[in-house]
């Protein structure tokens, strides 16, 4: 994972960008076939997995960051001869796909699940509040108003923040679940209830 001097992961998005674009055109000059389910099959194994390794860690706020990630979904599955003649929104639900920003906000609850069940370390000392009505809330740090807004941007996007407060959007219901794939399963239930548009072009 790459981090410049000034905290930006704009590096980071445009080198793993690049390196899953050089295995879409491997893919596409290898298997000469434009069907959904290979194309989706080889996707999956192959590409889409360079996008998202750590991304709990770098998850990008920027607007070009997360159109340079999306770019690359977008123009792999254009190929797809069924659903090429959809807008890009239109091709993940055919494709019964998320974008991967959602997938991304989807890992960051996941890994704050973790933390609140101790199956990984609380590294940024996360803390939660048990009440009856709202379940396990996770308490959201707050940074000196006297900061420069650089640095509050920074601050908006860290785990430390961004984790909690997604985690404070899902049902209480979910809190308890103590089977990881179980929570997953309703997890992704409640993230797919919700209208996917990335901010990219069709």
């Amino acid at each position: 994972v790459i981090v410049s001097a000034d905290l930006s992961w704009s590096s980071h998005v445009n080198v793993i960008a690049e390196r899953a674009r050089k295995v879409v055109a491997w893919v596409l000059s290898a298997f000469k076939t434009r069907d959904k389910l290979t194309l989706m099959t080889l996707y999956k194994s192959l590409v889409r997995s360079h996008l998202e390794y750590c991304c709990p860690l770098w998850n990008t706020p920027k607007r070009a960051d997360i159109q340079e990630l999306e770019s690359v979904q977008r123009t792999f599955t254009a190929k797809i001869q069924s659903v090429r003649h959809l807008n890009y929104w239109e091709r993940l639900k055919a494709l019964n796909l998320m974008s991967l920003q959602r997938r991304r906000e989807r890992y960051i609850i996941i890994h704050m699940w973790k933390v609140l069940h101790g199956k990984c370390p609380n590294d940024t000392s996360i803390k939660f509040s048990a009440t009856p009505r709202h379940g396990y809330r996770a308490m959201v740090p707050s940074l000196s108003r006297t900061c420069s807004q650089h640095n509050q941007t920074l601050f908006d996007s860290s785990f430390a923040v961004a984790g909690p407060r997604l985690w404070n959007t899902i049902p209480a219901s979910l809190h308890t679940i103590e089977d990881i794939l179980r929570f997953k399963s309703l997890l992704t239930a409640f993230v797919i209830s919700f209208p996917d548009e990335p901010p990219v072009p069709g």
